[in-house]
Parts: structure tokens; sequence; C-alpha cells
């Protein structure tokens, strides 16, 4: 999976909960811990799908546009990783005459596409809400 998704997740997630205030790419990307450029690319297709909005000029940011109780995890896979989950190389070669190496990219290909309907139906039960939950839950414990 590659982690666009995970980055998107974290946008939404800070968007959130610093509400109170726009926010800049160079914030956010401090809070991601990767660059700006990459942190602005996430939020162009969070823009997109409507769930940021900008304030250009000066002063100007991100803000969060869309209620997280109406986004799923699923949501975003398909966004940022649909397709990810099957590797780029796969063992085997179609014109070989060996019976497994012939048809293993095909099989493979069937497992993986199993594996990624299961995967975004487990994801579409996620609300990034309940991620919010979850990180609250971690700090609570961590403070006690």
């Amino acid at each position: 999976m590659n982690s666009e998704f995970t980055v998107a997740l974290h946008c939404l997630l800070f968007l959130q909960m610093n509400a109170h205030c726009i926010a800049n790419s160079e914030k956010i990307a401090a809070s991601v811990a990767t660059h700006p450029a990459r942190v602005r690319k996430v939020l162009s297709l969070l823009r997109k799908q409507g769930y940021v909005s900008t304030k250009e000029g000066v002063g100007g940011g991100y803000l969060l546009s869309a209620d997280l109780n109406a986004i799923s995890l699923g949501d975003l896979y398909r966004l940022f990783a649909r397709g990810t989950l099957q590797p780029g190389w796969c063992s085997g070669s179609q014109e070989s005459p060996c019976q497994v190496s012939s048809k293993m990219r095909d099989v493979m290909d069937r497992i993986f596409a199993g594996g990624e309907d299961q995967l975004e139906r487990y994801f579409d039960e996620i609300k990034v809400s309940r991620v919010k939950g979850l990180l609250q839950e971690l700090r609570a414990e961590a403070g006690s």
C-alpha cells in the first residue's frame, strides 16, 4: 500500500483537531513529518473530493470542509491506494511452457483482487471519526 493513504488520513485528522485556525502546508507537513509539496499533492485530491477547502493569499491554507462521520477509510483507500495491494512484479512468465510459470500471474491477479475487495469492505466500515476516537484513546492511555 502507498503512504498517501496514511498522509491523507493524517491531514484530515490534523485539520479537524486544529479547526480553530487555517493550516498551511508547512504546518501540516511538520505534523505528518514529510515535505510540504507531498502534503499539497494529497490535499489537492482531498479538495477535489470536497473534503477540504482552501483560502488563498496571505494567511491562507487549508480547512476541513467535510464531516469525519461521512468519510470512510474505504473512501480514502479508493482515492489514494486502490490497486497498490498487488505487487508490481510476479514470479513466472506467461510465455513459459511450465504450467506453474505460465499461469502464476493470472492466479495471483485473482488472489490480490479478492484481497483488495475484502480490504475495501473492511475499510468502508471504519469512519475517519472512529480513527479520531482511537487517537484520543491512545493519548488518554499515554497520559495515565
